[in-house]
């Protein structure tokens, strides 16, 4: 991968893309699977998607335990898949990497990254949940001049903590920020950073993703508009970098076409896609656990993988991570409820070749 400026980068995120949050594959022994792990980004790529997430959430925090070491090996593999694609289309794909900690250790994060290729790093607050205002924009400063950076609001019930709209607002000002990815799973909180972006003056810089899973359709049909300074600022959120959309990514690609296409025409939003909204949700509801207030929501991720081939189990790092009772129903139920949502036939026509 080239490094790219953060306009180039802006420019590129503007499209809107679907941008997958990367699992981890492992083997029995919850060691890397290395041909699966590379196969997975294979995947995503033919799938159509714009870029990959890694070293986030759905790729486990655990990567980074000094005991596991997976954080380089991880972002290795993805960069090396991300810069064979670009070659092989000619196509601008983007590589992002999640990026945690308290300041040293997310310092160090982004400098790995930046020195791998990677064009914005996805900054999780999660490590910093006593910390003022203050001292996360600090921290969120220094991170920005090593690696163009991606806000995260990431919700409470996984590690996330609540960022008021007086953060995002001067969140918005950093030069270096290049995109937020919303996912508190919150319509107040969406909101919040929605406005503190557009009445930065940024909206045309900082480009808005959901991480909404529960709200994925229709936070990309909305238009969303404020009154400041005696004008109308109109936005809309583009793209996606979503858990939900590692698995079905091609069903993904097609309906953030979709989508754009309605949001772009001005015209009135059809009544199918509320309904294509409610199948969307109902679908993550099975694949995250909801019922489970989330336990099994990359355990969900890994089982969809597995039915279609391309993981060889569902294992976890931390052991405990694994389907809850009755995950497994539900996720044949939405599978045969909504075919039209699952992308089996593309992966199984593919799968061998990725595996290669």
């Amino acid at each position: 991968m080239s490094h790219l400026p953060p306009q180039h980068i802006r420019d590129v995120l503007r499209q809107g893309l679907v941008i997958p949050a990367h699992p981890l594959a492992l083997t029995a022994q919850r060691r890397l699977d290395e041909r699966r792990q590379r196969a997975l980004s294979r995947y995503y790529l033919a799938a159509g998607a714009g870029g990959l997430a890694v070293g986030v959430h759905t790729t486990q925090f655990e990567i980074r335990s000094p005991t596991i070491g997976l954080y380089q090996p991880v972002l290795q593999l993805a960069a090396e898949e991300l810069r064979a694609h670009a070659a092989r289309t000619r196509r601008q794909v983007l590589g992002i990497a999640g990026i945690c900690g308290r300041t040293e250790q997310a310092m160090r994060e982004a400098r790995l990254a930046a020195d791998l290729g990677f064009h914005a790093g996805l900054l999780s607050l999660s490590a910093m949940s006593k910390a003022t205002d203050n001292e996360l924009i600090d921290h969120c400063r220094a991170v920005a001049q090593v690696i163009p950076l991606f806000g995260f609001y990431l919700q409470p019930a996984v590690g996330g903590r609540v960022l008021s709209y007086r953060f995002w607002r001067r969140f918005a000002e950093i030069d270096n920020v290049v995109g937020i990815k919303i996912a508190p799973f919150h319509r107040y909180r969406t909101i919040d950073v929605v406005r503190a972006v557009a009445e930065s003056g940024r909206a045309d810089d900082i480009l808005l993703y959901t991480g909404n899973d529960d709200s994925i359709v229709t936070d990309l049909l909305t238009s969303w508009r404020f009154r400041t300074n005696g004008r109308t600022i109109e936005t809309r959120i583009v793209g996606g970098l979503l858990g939900h959309w590692a698995v079905w990514t091609r069903k993904a690609v097609e309906l953030l076409e979709q989508t754009r296409r309605i949001a772009l025409s001005g015209s009135p939003i059809p009544a199918c896609m509320l309904t294509l909204a409610a199948e969307v949700t109902d679908s993550n509801a099975a694949l995250f656990d909801v019922a489970n207030d989330f336990a099994g929501c990359i355990a969900g991720i890994h089982e969809i993988l597995r039915r279609q081939g391309l993981l060889e189990g569902t294992w976890c790092l931390n052991t405990e991570e694994q389907l809850s009772p009755g995950q497994a129903e539900e996720l044949d139920r939405v599978c045969r409820t909504y075919p039209h949502l699952v992308d089996d036939d593309f992966v199984a026509a593919h799968r061998d070749e990725w595996l290669r």
